[in-house]
């Protein structure tokens, strides 16, 4: 298990940005973003590691960007053209398992991203 620490949430108008980090104190084979909303199930956002880089939302392409920075153990999400369904927290997520396995055990904080209209 790592500690995973994120940043950059806040709040935005609908149509603004936002880039999201998450800082991992050490290795990590793979690291994914997930978010809930209020009332809703967590849902998986994007992943990265073993060489891919995934979103799993059809209506964050073209508007999100998953990467990642192994020197530093930072996984990345760039929020483009951001909606109020969007709002929600933002956890980030790690393992030390192939990513397809979806089997994290380190999970951050969290951090708010609230979108208005």
């Amino acid at each position: 298990q790592v500690d995973l620490v994120e940043s950059g949430g806040g709040s935005v108008e609908a149509g603004g940005s936002l880039t999201l980090s998450c800082a991992a104190s050490g290795y990590t084979r793979c690291m994914a973003w997930f978010r809930q909303a209020p009332g809703k199930e967590r849902e998986k956002v994007a992943s990265f590691g073993d060489g891919t880089r995934i979103l799993y939302i059809d209506s964050l392409r073209g508007r999100f960007i998953v990467s990642g920075d192994g020197a530093s153990n930072t996984l990345y999400l760039q929020m483009n053209d951001l909606k109020p369904e969007d709002s929600g927290m933002y956890y980030c997520a790690a393992s030390g398992r192939y990513c397809y396995l979806s089997l994290f055990n380190s999970w951050g904080q969290g951090t708010q991203v609230t979108v208005s209209s």
